[in-house]
């Protein structure tokens, strides 16, 4: 002989599904949040070496740019837009510094360009105020970024080596 539920034990039965399903609800939606904190993190950190390296190769292209001389007598100079880097028809042959134009990976945007004082650019920088993940252990190039607290800060500039003129100095013996 089977009993069926009472109405009472039928009605605890549902209250404790309901209980069970907004225990459900809750731990997938934590769940889900936490897996899209990571994700999130996790693309911030592929554009962060992104950046790092679509920068230095800008700073390279600006670096290549001004050591390549132009037309004799000519002074060594920045270049004065990107569509330099990209074409550089100061000598008879084109030169590419730069194989295409690269935009900022934290914004998706162009790079803020950052001026020489003697007219040019010497470097560009990401507009992005995010605090970068990697904040020491930075190469020989970067090592200036060590602490900052914005991509913004990070400034890929290419600053032209000072040349050291050695002079030879006469000694005289006493005889």
């Amino acid at each position: 002989m089977s009993t069926l539920p009472t109405f009472s034990q039928a009605r605890n039965e549902r209250g404790t599904i309901l209980v069970f399903m907004l225990v459900a609800v809750t731990i997938l939606g934590l769940s889900t949040g936490i897996a899209g904190s990571t994700w999130s993190s996790t693309m911030q950190r592929d554009r962060e070496v992104d950046l790092l390296w679509k920068g230095n190769q800008i700073r390279k292209a600006i670096a290549s740019y001004y050591e390549t001389p132009g037309a004799p007598g000519t002074p060594l100079r920045y270049p004065q837009s990107l569509d330099d880097l990209l074409r550089d028809d100061r000598s008879l042959s084109v030169r590419r510094h730069l194989r295409r134009p690269y935009l900022d990976p934290m914004t998706g945007e162009d790079w803020e360009w950052i001026e020489a004082p003697q007219g040019g650019i010497k470097g560009v920088r990401s507009t992005s105020t995010l605090k970068p993940f990697q904040m020491e252990g930075f190469d020989e190039d970067n090592k200036l970024f060590a602490g900052m607290w914005q991509y913004r800060d990070w400034e890929f500039i290419y600053l032209p080596k000072k040349k050291v003129v050695k002079v030879k100095s006469k000694t005289t013996s006493a005889n």
